[in-house]
């Protein structure tokens, strides 16, 4: 019996012990918390900027390829042996010019012979013709010198055609390339002899997709550079096709760029943007404030904390971080079109969001944006 009440004894110390330890430790927290929520959090130091509403230049971004205004490899037309080049590279050339002679020895040789047959094809007609006004020769006699005269004349002249394709002259101005040949060779049909380039004019062949077909007329401004981060180059949309490739859904269109001769040369990739009309008071911010995430894109909006009753004033945070889902539009490679979510006159963090989470107390450090800024006149690119 003794040992039955010493037995339940000792369980119920043991209990009151384990009830004053969980005692013990929600009191610790909750004291723990109390003090917690007195003192500052810490704030976290951000860069933010103030949203604007600008004036938005749409365009249509695209790459292409640069060629001459007129441009050709110029082959042998008839073959033969490479008798005398007459130029060098780069040298510019004039339309007419004598670039590559071909050995015509045998030709200019025929040429001599077929201009004596016309000469004496010409004198059997005069002496027949007499003939005939006497009544001494039949008129089929008289024909058949015509017709053989008709056929030297156009043995002449298509050995006179043969002489002119084997002197390959420039068709037109422009730049001589190397030569692709050398004195002596042999050479067939369709062997390039040198590359002419008239890079005084210079086309952008280009393509757009379908969707954008609408929005594509003759005469647009288009900008023109090496990369996408520098359109350092004008020109215009000198036309595109009435059709859109069924392969590629695509449209295929043509600019002319305004560029100092040799800095964009025929055959260079270039990235270009086409202008679309302005538009006004168009809410964006740079790509840095947007953040993707499963849920939809989001930004954290700088808002300011009200006071807490019992903190001091100057040991309480005043600026706190909202996150703030936004619907997204356009974009131009360094701003995004906010059309729902945000307004002009917000202040968001465009730079440290992978510091803070919402409800997180900040500090705006300084206003450097990690980005290219909205020009001074207030209008995106």
């Amino acid at each position: 019996m003794k040992t039955r009440t010493r037995g339940i004894i000792l369980v119920a110390i043991v209990g009151v012990v384990c009830a004053l330890l969980i005692f013990y430790h929600f009191f610790m927290q909750g004291l723990i918390s109390s003090m917690m929520a007195s003192q500052p959090r810490p704030a976290i130091g951000v860069s933010a900027i103030t949203v604007a509403a600008v004036t938005w230049k749409p365009g249509i971004d695209a790459i292409g390829t640069a060629k001459a205004g007129m441009g050709a490899d110029l082959s042998v037309e008839t073959p033969g042996v490479v008798k005398a080049i007459a130029f060098v590279a780069n040298q510019k050339a004039t339309a007419g010019q004598l670039l590559v002679q071909i050995d015509d020895t045998v030709e200019q040789a025929d040429l001599i012979s077929a201009e004596a047959n016309i000469k004496l094809a010409q004198s059997d007609i005069d002496r027949i013709s007499a003939l005939v006004r006497r009544g001494a020769s039949p008129q089929a006699t008289l024909d058949d010198a015509i017709n053989k005269g008709e056929t030297s004349r156009a043995d002449y002249a298509k050995l006179k055609a043969v002489l002119e394709q084997k002197a390959i002259e420039a068709p037109f101005g422009g730049v001589l390339g190397v030569p692709r040949v050398v004195v002596g060779q042999y050479v067939s049909v369709g062997t390039v002899v040198v590359t002419l380039q008239d890079i005084d004019r210079i086309l952008v062949d280009f393509t757009v997709p379908e969707q954008s077909a609408s929005l594509l007329s003759k005469g647009q401004k288009v900008q023109f550079g090496v990369t996408s981060d520098e359109l350092e180059f004008s020109g215009n949309v000198t036309g595109f096709d009435p059709k859109v490739d069924p392969q590629t859904r695509l449209i295929s269109a043509q600019a002319i760029v305004d560029a100092p001769v040799g800095r964009i040369l025929p055959g260079q990739f270039l990235r270009l943007r086409v202008a679309l009309p302005e538009e006004k008071d168009v809410v964006s911010v740079p790509e840095t404030v947007v953040i993707p995430s499963l849920y939809g894109d989001y930004v954290f909006k700088v808002v300011t904390e009200q006071p807490v009753e019992g903190v001091p004033e100057g040991t309480q945070p005043h600026q706190v971080v909202k996150q703030a889902f936004v619907k997204i539009g356009r974009r131009d490679g360094i701003h995004i079109e906010i059309a729902e979510g945000l307004s002009a006159g917000d202040v968001v963090v465009v730079s440290g969001q992978n510091r803070i989470q919402n409800g997180a107390a900040i500090t705006i450090e300084d206003d450097v944006v990690p980005t290219k800024p909205v020009p001074e006149n207030g209008v995106a690119q």
